[in-house]
C-alpha cells in the first residue's frame, strides 16, 4: 500500500502501536520479528484507511486492524508471508543498509535507512525484520532502542478494551460515569444531575462498573 505523506508520518509516529500489540504475542511459538513484522503490514494498512473526520483517535482504529494483521500470523502457521518482489527488495535493503552502516560509523536507524533508500518508515521496517539485522528505530542517537525491543506502550489494548465496553452501555449509564469520573463530581451532585437519589448512584455506579469488568474479561 503507497501512503501519502500525511499517513506516512501517522505510521512513523505510531511504529510503538505496532510493537505494543506484537509483545502481547510473545511466548506463544512464534518469534518476536514475525510479530512485529505483521504489526507493520497492520499499521500500514490502518494508516492508509484512517480517517480523522469521523472523531476518533488513531490508536482506536489502529489497534484492531493490528491485531488482525498479528493473529492472521498464528493462522498461516506462525509465518509472514513473503512475496519475490519484498525478497528481492529485502536484499537490495540490506546491501544500502551496510553502505550507510560504512558511512557513517555506526548502524543506521530505521528513518535514516528509509530516507537513504528512498522508502518510508513502515516499509523499511517490514523488510527488516523480514530475516534481517535488527536496526536502532530511534531518531536520537543517545537513546537508540533496538529491534524488537518493545515500548512501554503496555495499556493500548487495555484501554482499547474499555472504549469497546463502553459503547455497549446505555446512555444514562455513560453518563452516570462521565459525572463521576469525567467531571469528578460526588455521588450527591451526580444523583441531583440524574434526578436520583445518592443511594440510587452508589447502588448504580456498582453495577455499572460490574458490567464494564464482565465485558472486558
Amino acid at each position: 500500500m503507497k501512503l501519502t505523506s500525511p499517513q506516512q508520518a501517522l505510521a512513523e509516529n505510531n511504529l510503538g502501536l505496532a510493537h505494543a500489540c506484537a509483545n502481547r504475542f510473545r511466548g506463544r511459538g512464534v518469534e518476536y520479528e514475525d510479530l512485529f513484522q505483521a504489526g507493520c503490514v497492520g499499521l500500514v494498512k490502518a494508516a492508509g484507511g484512517f480517517d480523522e473526520t469521523l472523531g476518533y483517535q488513531f490508536s482506536t482504529y489502529a489497534v484492531p486492524v493490528i491485531l488482525g494483521e498479528i493473529k492472521r500470523v498464528f493462522r498461516d502457521g506462525g509465518s509472514v508471508k513473503i512475496g519475490r518482489a519484498a525478497k528481492e527488495k529485502a536484499m537490495k535493503l540490506k546491501k544500502t543498509q551496510e553502505e550507510l552502516t560504512g558511512r557513517l560509523a555506526r548502524e543506521p536507524s530505521v528513518s535514516e535507512l528509509a530516507a537513504d533508500a528512498g522508502m518510508d518508515v513502515c516499509e523499511t521496517a517490514i523488510l527488516l525484520s523480514a530475516g534481517m539485522p535488527t536496526v536502532s528505530l530511534s531518531r536520537e542517537e543517545d537513546t537508540d532502542t533496538d529491534i524488537p525491543v518493545p515500548p512501554p506502550d503496555e495499556g493500548v489494548t487495555a484501554r482499547m478494551d474499555l472504549s469497546r465496553a463502553l459503547k455497549k452501555l446505555t446512555d444514562r449509564e455513560r453518563e452516570l460515569l462521565r459525572l463521576r469520573y469525567e467531571k469528578g463530581l460526588t455521588q450527591t451532585v451526580t444523583a441531583q444531575m440524574l434526578g436520583m437519589t445518592q443511594v440510587q448512584v452508589s447502588r448504580r455506579e456498582k453495577q455499572i462498573l460490574l458490567k464494564l469488568r464482565g465485558m472486558m474479561e
